[in-house]
């Protein structure tokens, strides 16, 4: 069986940490994003795994290389014009279109047990079975509405505050037969919980709904990226990454932090609750709380993407707060 990887998407609302590199390719704790992604999926012994590429696609070529460091063997696809999620599979179509397949966003990290929605998908013979989870916190996912063991209609955002019970959410785990390319647009951009989905659904195509449990994080902000890295490190026990050559003087006070490559903080410096990227300094006696930092000249000149966060230069940093 083979499966295909995402990992087109910009990452706007990750920037400035994607100033040089794209979402996926993104360190977690050291490990590229989308290196979890191929660990889950030869951890089910799905090693022939494709990658498409759009936005900085070398930076994801540098992370993953041929797949042999996380159990796979890859195979990049990649696109001059993004396609959106269905697009993406009609751009591979030639590698996937002799057998039944998995699509796994690349922006993910999960344990969610993959072989028992195999089974789902099979036991169903459906024509795609997406894996579903409880949307609990009611965070900004679109809801999946169900029938039975099946999906029947893609909604809105949950309401907050709201008693009408738990919404369920599309995890980006998916599983498709290769007659699904009867209902892709060719040579177009298209998303699949939108183009397709639905038009398979209205002439009587079974798409199973699987929920799942187990853990699964989605980091597409930088307050996600933040907090779910300081997660993982408190399944550790401890509080703080530091990546290479890390320069960190006795008198700073470093907690609750993720430091990335070759970065110095000085004397009676204070951080907490921030990610400082490649080459930060942060000098004597600066206090950085509830941050994102990365060098100035990382985005000097630079628009940033639209959906960006705003931030502003100090010193030799260019630094965006985050909100708690």
């Amino acid at each position: 069986m083979k499966a295909m990887i995402l990992a087109a998407g910009y990452g706007e609302r990750l920037w400035p940490l994607t100033a040089d590199r794209t979402k996926p390719a993104l360190p977690v704790l050291g490990k590229p994003l989308v290196g979890y992604v191929a660990e889950y999926l030869s951890k089910f012994r799905i090693k022939d795994v494709i990658v498409n590429l759009h936005h900085q696609p070398e930076s994801v070529r540098r992370a993953l290389g041929d797949g042999s460091s996380f159990g796979v063997a890859l195979q990049y696809v990649h696109e001059p014009v993004i396609l959106g999620t269905s697009g993406a599979l009609d751009n591979a179509r030639s590698l996937l279109e002799n057998d039944t397949f998995v699509v796994v966003n690349g922006k993910i990290i999960t344990d969610i047990d993959l072989g028992a929605a195999l089974e789902t998908h099979r036991r169903t013979n459906a024509l795609a079975t997406l894996v579903l989870q409880n949307n609990v916190a009611r965070e900004r996912f679109s809801i999946v509405e169900t029938e039975g063991e099946f999906v029947k209609r893609f909604g809105g955002m949950p309401a907050p505050n709201n008693d009408e019970g738990v919404p369920l959410m599309f995890t980006g785990i998916q599983i498709l037969e290769p007659r699904i390319f009867d209902y892709i647009p060719r040579n177009m951009f298209s998303h699949s919980t939108i183009e397709v989905y639905p038009v398979a659904i209205a002439r009587g195509e079974r798409i199973a709904a699987h929920v799942a449990e187990g853990h699964w994080y989605e980091l597409s902000t930088l307050q996600r990226y933040l907090d779910i890295s300081l997660a993982l490190l408190r399944e550790q026990g401890r509080d703080l990454y530091t990546g290479r050559n890390p320069s960190i003087h006795s008198q700073a006070q470093v907690h609750d932090s993720i430091v990335w490559d070759d970065v110095m903080i000085e004397g009676n410096a204070s951080v907490t609750r921030a990610v400082l990227g490649d080459g930060v300094r942060v000098p004597t006696g600066q206090r950085i709380c509830d941050a994102v930092v990365v060098r100035a000249d990382l985005i000097a000149g630079v628009a940033p993407p639209a959906r960006a966060s705003s931030g502003a230069i100090q010193g030799e940093n260019f630094v965006v707060p985050l909100s708690r």
